[in-house]
C-alpha cells in the first residue's frame, strides 16, 4: 500500500512539513528537507510469534537523528527503527493482511511517512461444533439474555477478551460483542455460529434478561468452556451462578474483569492458562452446573458449600426469588476491584472476579451477610467462612508426610514424601501421574527438598542419607542406586538450580553449601563453598541475577554467594531483623529476599544490597503462626505457610498484610511446604494429613520451574 506524502509550503519550497531551521534561493542556507521513512517488507509471520520490523533503511538528508512511530494495522504501535510486535489469532481467519505504516521524524520537526504489509498466518480454525445450553438461576431459565462466546487472549496481561460469535450468522451484535439470545426458557445454541482456533481456550459470558418478572440487568454469568471444541463434537453448557464462580475462581489469575481475561503468548503462558480452564471443571460440573464435591479423578475434595454459599450472594441480583434491587445495588457497591478500594463492577460476573481476587477483604462479612434465606443452590455455608478462598484438596499417588513442592513446566507439582521415602507427581488438575505409591528408589532416604530443573528433571535432597535424587519427568532415576553424594554432604533438606542447570544444595551437617553439575559432577570443591555464617543452613534460593541466597537455621542468619560460590553477605551473614530459626526463603523481582522464621513467627525481607527492610522484629502481623515455607508470586506478592495455624499468610510486595487478620484458611493438618504454579494456584502440602491443599487462582502465575525464571531473569514475573 502506497501512503500520499504530506506537503507544505516552506520559504518557497514543497516541503513535508514546516519545522525549526530556514531555507533561501541560491546562495543562501540550502534548504531542510525532510527525511524519507523506509518501512522495509512486506512482512511474514503467525499468530503468537514476535515479528521483526526493519526502518533501518530511512534516511535524513542532513543526517539528523530520527524517532520512528509505527503502527501496525491491529491497533498495536511501536517506536524504535527495528521493534517487534505480536499479532493474535482474528476469529475465522486462517491469514490475516495487516496495513503497517511507519513515520520518521528529525530533529527539525520535519517527517516523512512510508507503508509496508505483514501477512500473518493463523491456525486453522474449526468450526460447527455443536454448542448449545442454559442461562438460568436455580431452575428458573434467564429470557432474552445476551450471551457471547470469548476465547481469551494472547497478546499480553489486561488484553480484551476475543469475541468468537459471526455477526453474519447471528445478526446480533452490540458494543460488548456478537450475541446469541436466550429463549423463553432461558435456552441457547451457537451451533455453526462461530469458529475458534485449535488451543484457543473459550468461556461463555451471558448478560440480562428476565428472570420470572424481574429485568436483571446487572445479572453477568460466567461458564468456562475451555479449549476450542473439536469439530463434529458437542458441548452443552449450564451457564448460573455456580459456573460464574468456578469459572471466576479458576480464571483469577488471568482476568481483570468479565471481558478481560488475558495472558501473554510466551508458551508457559499458554501451558499456565490451558491448565487454569481445566481446573474449572474440578470446581463445576459443566453440564449441569452443579458444584461439585469430587474432582473428576477422585482424589480431590471440593469445598461444594463454600462455592454454593459464593453462587447464593450473586443470585441477589439474578434470581427472582432472592432478587433486590437495593440489595444487588449493595453487593456492587462492596465487591471492589481492590477488595476495599477500586471500581465497583456493573455485573456479577466481576463480582465473583472481584471476590476472587479478594478473598481475605475486610468486607466479607458484609458480603456474606447477602445470603439469601431461600437459596438456589444447596447445601450451602451454615456460617460465615473464615475467608472466601476455593482450596481442593487432594490425596493419593503415595503422599504422605509430604515437605517440598516444586512446579514444573506443563504445570504438574511434584511432592516429597518424608514418611515414605517417595516423590509423588500431580497434574495441574490433580490427577497422579507417578503411580499409587509415587516415585521410589535412586537413593531418596528421608527426601525433603525438591526442585526442577530447565529440562523437567526433579532433583531431591535427602536429609537421612546425604544424597541427591535426580529423577527424570517420568519419574526414571538417574541418579544411579544411592543417588548423587558429592561433597561429603550430610544433613542436606533445601535444594535450588540456577539458571545454568547447576543443583545447589545447602548441608546442615558440614555447614557449606554443595554445588553440582546437570551430570551431578562436584563444581564446589570437596568440601562445598564455605564461609559467610553458614551454620546450619536448611532453605536456598537463587534470585534472578544468579546470586545465592541460604537460610541458616542454627545460626539465625542468611547468607549470600555469587554465582561462583564468593561469599557476599560478610564473615557472619545477615542476622537481625527477626531472624531466628529460618526455613524458608524465596526471591522476588526486585533481587530481595523473604525469609520465614519459625519462631518467634515472622518473616524477614533483606533487599538486594542486603539492607534488612523488615524492621527490628521482622513482620509479625498477618496471623504468622510459625511460618515454615515461603514464596513469591508473579506480582512480587509473598506467600507464606503456616505450620501451626494451618493457615497461608499473604503480604503484599510492600509488606501490606492481604490476607485479613486470620490468613486464609483451607490447609487441613500441619502446613509445610509451598509453592505457586503458572495458573495462580498455590499449592500447600499437609505434612500431617499425607495431602496437598490447592488455593484456586488465589495467587497471580509464575513462570515455573523457578530455574527458568533464574536463567531468564523472571525470578517472581508473570509468564
Amino acid at each position: 500500500m502506497r501512503f500520499a506524502l504530506a506537503v507544505a509550503v516552506c520559504g518557497g519550497l514543497v516541503l513535508a512539513g514546516c519545522g525549526g531551521g530556514s531555507s533561501s534561493g541560491s546562495g543562501g542556507t540550502p534548504p531542510i528537507l525532510p527525511p524519507t521513512a523506509n518501512a522495509g517488507g512486506p512482512y511474514t509471520g503467525s499468530v503468537g510469534t514476535a515479528v521483526t520490523f526493519n526502518g533501518s533503511g530511512s534516511k535524513d538528508p542532513q543526517n539528523q537523528a530520527l524517532t520512528y512511530s509505527w503502527s501496525f494495522g491491529d491497533g498495536g504501535t511501536g517506536t524504535g527503527a527495528n521493534p517487534t510486535h505480536t499479532y493474535a489469532q482474528v476469529a475465522g481467519q486462517t491469514s490475516t493482511v495487516y496495513t503497517v505504516s511507519l513515520t520518521v521524524q528529525d530533529t527539525s520537526g520535519y517527517s516523512g511517512q512510508a507503508g509496508t504489509t505483514a501477512t500473518i498466518q493463523g491456525v486453522a480454525p474449526l468450526s460447527d461444533a455443536g454448542l448449545t445450553g442454559m442461562v438460568a438461576t436455580g431452575t428458573t431459565g434467564i429470557a432474552g439474555a445476551h450471551v457471547y462466546l470469548f476465547a481469551a487472549n494472547t497478546t499480553g496481561y489486561g488484553a480484551a477478551s476475543v469475541s468468537l460469535l459471526s455477526a453474519t450468522e447471528t445478526g446480533t451484535s452490540d458494543a460488548v460483542g456478537t450475541y446469541v439470545l436466550t429463549n423463553s426458557m432461558g435456552n441457547f445454541t451457537m451451533s455453526g455460529d462461530y469458529t475458534c482456533s485449535s488451543g484457543a481456550q473459550l468461556y461463555i459470558y451471558a448478560l440480562g434478561g428476565t428472570a420470572g418478572t424481574y429485568s436483571v440487568s446487572s445479572a453477568g454469568l460466567m461458564a468456562a468452556i475451555g479449549s476450542c471444541p473439536a469439530t463434529g463434537t458437542t458441548v452443552v453448557a449450564q451457564v448460573n451462578e455456580v459456573s460464574t464462580v468456578a469459572a471466576a475462581y479458576a480464571l483469577a489469575g488471568f482476568a481483570t474483569d468479565a471481558m478481560h481475561v488475558a495472558s501473554s503468548g510466551t508458551a508457559l503462558a499458554l501451558v499456565g492458562i490451558a491448565n487454569a480452564f481445566s481446573n474449572a471443571a474440578n470446581l463445576v460440573k459443566l453440564s449441569t452446573g452443579v458444584a461439585l464435591t469430587t474432582t473428576p479423578t477422585g482424589n480431590g475434595t471440593v469445598p461444594q458449600t463454600q462455592i454454593n454459599a459464593l453462587a447464593n450472594i450473586l443470585s441477589v441480583c439474578v434470581n427472582p426469588t432472592n432478587f433486590v434491587a437495593s440489595n444487588c445495588s449493595l453487593l456492587l457497591g462492596d465487591a471492589l476491584a481492590g477488595g476495599t478500594t477500586g471500581n465497583a463492577p456493573s455485573d456479577t460476573a466481576t463480582v465473583a472476579i472481584n471476590i476472587a481476587h479478594n478473598p481475605g477483604s475486610s468486607l466479607i462479612s458484609d458480603i456474606y451477610n447477602f445470603q439469601p434465606s431461600s437459596p438456589p443452590y444447596t447445601p450451602t455455608l451454615g456460617r460465615q467462612p473464615n475467608d472466601f478462598t476455593i482450596a481442593i484438596s487432594y490425596s493419593g499417588g503415595g503422599l504422605s508426610g509430604p515437605q517440598g513442592i516444586a512446579i514444573d513446566g506443563l504445570g504438574n507439582a511434584w511432592v516429597t514424601n518424608d514418611t515414605v521415602a517417595s516423590v509423588t507427581k500431580l497434574s495441574s488438575a490433580g490427577a497422579v501421574l507417578s503411580g499409587t505409591s509415587g516415585y521410589t528408589g535412586g537413593g531418596l532416604s528421608v527426601p525433603y527438598g525438591i526442585a526442577i530443573d530447565g529440562a523437567g528433571d526433579a532433583w531431591i535432597a535427602n536429609s537421612s542419607n546425604g544424597s541427591v535424587t535426580e529423577y527424570s519427568a517420568t519419574g526414571a532415576a538417574l541418579s544411579g542406586t544411592n543417588g548423587f553424594t558429592g561433597c561429603n554432604m550430610s544433613g542436606p533438606k533445601g535444594i535450588a538450580i540456577d539458571g545454568s542447570n547447576n543443583v545447589w544444595i545447602p548441608d546442615a551437617g558440614h555447614n557449606d553449601v554443595c554445588e553440582l553439575s546437570s551430570a551431578g559432577v562436584v563444581l564446589s570443591g570437596g568440601t562445598g563453598y564455605t564461609g559467610g555464617g553458614l551454620n546450619g543452613p536448611d532453605a536456598i534460593a537463587i534470585d534472578g541475577t544468579g546470586n545465592v541466597w541460604v537460610a541458616n537455621y542454627s545460626g539465625g542468619s542468611v547468607s549470600k554467594f555469587s554465582s561462583a560460590g564468593a561469599v557476599l553477605s560478610g564473615a557472619n551473614g545477615y542476622t537481625g531483623s527477626g531472624l531466628h530459626d529460618p526455613n524458608g526463603v524465596a526471591t522476588d523481582a526486585n533481587g530481595s529476599a523473604w525469609i520465614s522464621n519459625l519462631s518467634p513467627s515472622s518473616v524477614t525481607e533483606i533487599s538486594k544490597s542486603g539492607v534488612l527492610v523488615s524492621g527490628t522484629n521482622g513482620y509479625t502481623s498477618g496471623a504468622l503462626s510459625s511460618p515454615v515455607g515461603v514464596a513469591v508470586d508473579g506480582l512480587g506478592n509473598v506467600w507464606v505457610a503456616n505450620q501451626s495455624g494451618n493457615t497461608v499468610t499473604e503480604f503484599s510486595n510492600a509488606a501490606a498484610v492481604v490476607s485479613g487478620s486470620t490468613g486464609y484458611g483451607g490447609a487441613t493438618g500441619t502446613a509445610s511446604g509451598i509453592a505457586i504454579d503458572g495458573s495462580g494456584n498455590v499449592w500447600v502440602g499437609n505434612s500431617t494429613q499425607g495431602s496437598v491443599t490447592v488455593y484456586i487462582g488465589a495467587a497471580t502465575p509464575v513462570v515455573t520451574p523457578l530455574a527458568v525464571a533464574v536463567k531468564n531473569n523472571t525470578v517472581g514475573a508473570r509468564p
